[in-house]
């Protein structure tokens, strides 16, 4: 497969982070919404500076980002709800300080079977990444698919995540992707669910198979 990054996220156990950070994902997503199964209020140990700290948020206040931003040292944030190009504006203008380093914004859009792709025009300028995930009950983690042909339609460079069901059993149909013109952009695989014990426990030895097909 092609260089693609990884994003492990709705990580929740201590012992649990500290193994995943050994498989030196790129990024690793905690998930600040109380409604979340997910939901992450403890403390992230500390883990290889080479990855990436990214903090998941729905419809949060840029307080309150900001805050979870400090007291973890985050060097992401996911928008994962109704976020505005607005608001996407006034998060970047109060995290991108000379004091702070450079924090990366993620936006999330939820596919099903098609997707208008003139929404995402105003947001490129004020976010770093698209991130492409199934629309489902939840604001994400719902385990399946939605149809990557949809990709194909693309419009924008800029590059994205790919999220939604994808595990071990998508393998070959990942492999297909990757090698689509849907792909041209594709910059990460961001995984969950498929790779649970129970939701924010991540099982380590699937983890790593996956890790060693796709590099």
């Amino acid at each position: 497969m092609k260089n693609i990054k990884l994003k492990i996220c709705g990580m929740k156990y201590e012992d649990n982070m500290k193994a995943v950070s050994q498989l030196q994902p790129e990024y690793l997503g905690f998930i600040f919404y109380k409604k979340s199964s997910r939901f992450f209020d403890t403390v992230i140990p500390e883990i290889p500076k080479g990855i990436k700290k990214t903090g998941v948020f729905v419809n949060a206040t840029v307080e309150y980002i900001f805050k979870k931003i400090r007291l973890h040292d985050l060097q992401a944030v996911q928008l994962h709800g109704n976020e505005s190009v607005q608001f996407c504006q006034e998060l970047q203008q109060r995290i991108s300080t000379p004091l702070n380093p450079r924090i990366e914004v993620i936006k999330v859009f939820s596919i099903k079977d098609e997707f208008d792709f003139s929404t995402l025009k105003p947001y490129e300028s004020c976010v770093d990444y698209f991130l492409f995930d199934t629309k489902g009950k939840l604001p994400g983690g719902n385990g399946v698919t939605f149809d990557w042909t949809v990709l194909e339609n693309y419009p924008s460079t800029k590059p994205f995540f790919l999220s939604g069901g994808i595990g071990l059993e998508t393998i070959s149909k990942l492999e297909a992707f990757l090698k689509s013109k849907a792909s041209t952009y594709c910059y990460a695989l961001d995984v969950n669910s498929k790779f649970e014990i129970v939701p924010g426990l991540k099982n380590i030895e699937k983890l790593k198979g996956f890790k060693e097909i796709i590099t």
